[in-house]
């Protein structure tokens, strides 16, 4: 990975997105393998696990907690240097464009362009 590597920051975050987006559980185990290392990790203010049966787990929840939601980019732009990214995120309701949840995540890659780390923050939550 180069100092600047535009396409494998975009393509480990486009990952990233698809198994937080996967609707099946197959697909998000799946989509949690292409995007994470075996002993990738996931930290937040709600959550701090490892390995992709946990990872999988933190994705069933928020499904579970936010049914008809799906996540994307705030502003379409990924940043990164080296082997760190960052980018803004926002949980969007499929039925009306609301988006009650939005944060900011730093990820470090593996060098095969695979997560081995997120650091997630929570910009905006619900109130109620």
């Amino acid at each position: 990975m180069t100092a600047h590597d535009t396409a494998a920051y975009e393509t480990a975050v486009a990952r990233y997105f698809e198994a937080w987006n996967a609707e099946s559980a197959d697909d998000v185990a799946k989509a949690v393998a292409a995007a994470w290392t075996e002993d990738g990790t996931y930290t937040d203010p709600l959550a701090d696990v490892s390995g992709h049966t946990a990872l999988a787990a933190v994705i069933a929840a928020a499904h579970e907690q936010f049914p008809g939601f799906t996540f994307r980019l705030t502003d379409g732009s990924v940043d990164g240097n080296h082997h760190i990214v960052r980018f803004s995120w926002e949980l969007v309701s499929v039925a009306d464009g609301s988006a009650p949840v939005a944060g900011f995540d730093v990820i470090a890659l593996a060098d095969d362009g695979r997560i081995r780390t997120v650091h997630g923050f929570l910009d905006r939550v619900p109130t109620d």
